[in-house]
């Protein structure tokens, strides 16, 4: 069986989406898993074992400049990939417009069909065109976590039942030059309301390295970076990693001991590695996209932020859970 999975953005979102592929693997052995995914993230998905064939479409890029003969050529090109490979199923796990219209666009084998959504939950987006495109519609819960949804939409279309416990869905070998019992703080965000005061990183920073922990800084633009560098100079001895693509920075992160950030990709790519990991929240959706099912991993929430000693608490709890 050959299978088209359909999640194109964005970074979080396609993390909570590669357990529904390692479901797929783990209960049907010998299918073949490709997935369409923007291109930026396209390495991460080269670390996840169930996925045979990646596919890069670059649509963000493309709605800014359609009217450009690269784009022209581009389109037509990713056409021309996707079409390369007729499907048994083809599910879209966003439910989105331009994941409907991907969907449309791949090629079926003869008895082959289309999945998606058949609505909406809480707290996600959801447009029309994904119900016209489908062939069968999946009903899934209003409340359901982002990971469960996408698990739940793949196990019905496919007949299959899921396992309890969700399996590492990233796996590469660590980064070698990440000294042993170093904590990454991710603190940058595509969201401001998602940030965590930057007295609290260097507070935190403070008490582990006082601890006996390594701390390590990434950062993805320069207003990042400003921060990493805020925190590293009321930590000495701190590391600002080299800003690098998704495959080496998961390289990184899985040679930490553990992971400290907010609600952000790379967060969540901590929980796909199984690390020991504390997600911090400022609003009340970690049921949505937190972590689940892993006593090492924990996701702490108060109003307007959370306190440090709070989070500091939840990291040698998830800490200390992971040695056991």
């Amino acid at each position: 069986m050959r299978v088209l999975l359909v999640k194109l953005s964005s970074l979080g979102d396609v993390v909570h989406s590669l357990p529904a592929a390692m479901d797929m693997a783990h209960c049907l052995p010998g299918i073949h898993i490709d997935w369409v995914v923007e291109p930026a993230f396209a390495p991460l998905l080269t670390l996840c074992p169930a996925i045979e064939r990646i596919i890069p479409c670059a649509m963000r890029q493309w709605r800014h400049q359609w009217w450009t003969s690269e784009t022209r050529h581009a389109w037509q090109t990713f056409q021309q990939d996707l079409q390369a490979v007729a499907y048994d199923a083809v599910i879209d796990v966003q439910g989105l417009t331009k994941s409907a219209l991907v969907s449309r666009m791949a090629k079926l084998k003869d008895k082959g069909q289309r999945f998606a959504m058949a609505n909406r939950t809480e707290g996600s987006g959801y447009e029309a065109p994904t119900r016209w495109v489908a062939d069968v519609l999946i009903d899934c819960p209003w409340h359901s976590h982002a990971q469960d949804r996408a698990r739940h939409v793949c196990a019905q279309a496919l007949g299959y039942r899921p396992a309890a416990v969700t399996h590492n869905s990233l796996r590469c070998t660590p980064h070698s030059d990440v000294p042993p019992g170093t904590v990454a703080l991710v603190h940058g965000s595509s969201r401001a309301d998602k940030a965590w005061p930057l007295a609290h990183w260097q507070a935190l920073g403070q008490t582990l390295q006082a601890q006996g922990f390594q701390l390590a800084l990434p950062h993805a633009n320069e207003d990042e970076l400003h921060t990493a560098q805020a925190v590293a100079s009321a930590c000495p001895n701190a590391v600002v990693w080299p800003r690098c693509d998704l495959a080496e920075l998961t390289q990184r992160l899985a040679a930490c001991a553990g992971v400290i950030g907010v609600d952000s990709g790379l967060s969540h790519i901590a929980v796909a590695l199984g690390l020991p990991h504390v997600q911090i929240y400022n609003v009340d959706t970690a049921w949505r996209t937190g972590p689940v099912h892993c006593a090492w991993q924990h996701s702490v929430f108060d109003r307007p932020t959370p306190h440090a000693e709070t989070v500091l608490s939840a990291w040698f709890a998830c800490f200390n859970a992971a040695q056991q």
